[in-house]
């Protein structure tokens, strides 16, 4: 079990703005609303370096919306412990993390827009972050529409 997989059994994830998927890869991401997506994924760094300095920056993620991918899983947008926080995830049928996104400042994520395979989260703090849901490091995606 990878440590990703392991906080999420607790519906935990780690206080820093990145990438993870189930399989242990994880990536720095930033908000970027000059990007098409919203956001960019940035280098790739290895979470069990990060937890051995400072096991205790997690935060518990709460629910706020979610869509019934039915056989496919479900996609899943809340809130951190911190009123700043939000996450996005996609998770298998069982509620298994297949990948989750986390932001320090960009508020809960309570909406979430489903066109064929690309996901369109927002923020109550008005940030838009549009994802490939079976790749979000996808950059070939439509432009955002506000």
């Amino acid at each position: 079990m990878t440590a990703i997989e392991r906080l999420w059994e607790e519906w935990e994830l780690p206080v820093k703005d990145a990438l993870h998927f189930a399989d242990g890869r994880s990536y720095d991401v930033a908000l970027d609303a000059a990007a098409p997506s919203g956001f960019s994924v940035l280098s790739p760094f290895a979470l069990d370096e990060v937890r051995e300095d400072d096991p205790s920056r997690v935060s518990s993620v709460d629910g706020l919306a979610a869509v019934d991918l039915g056989e496919r899983g479900f996609l899943w947008g809340g809130e951190g412990s911190y009123g700043s926080e939000g996450f996005i995830a996609r998770l298998t049928p069982d509620r298994a993390l297949t990948w989750a996104m986390f932001f320090a400042a960009s508020n809960p994520f309570d909406r979430i827009r489903l066109s064929g395979d690309v996901a369109t989260f927002s923020s109550t703090a008005g940030f838009t972050i549009a994802v490939d849901i079976d790749d979000p490091r996808n950059p070939h995606l439509p432009p955002l529409k506000n």
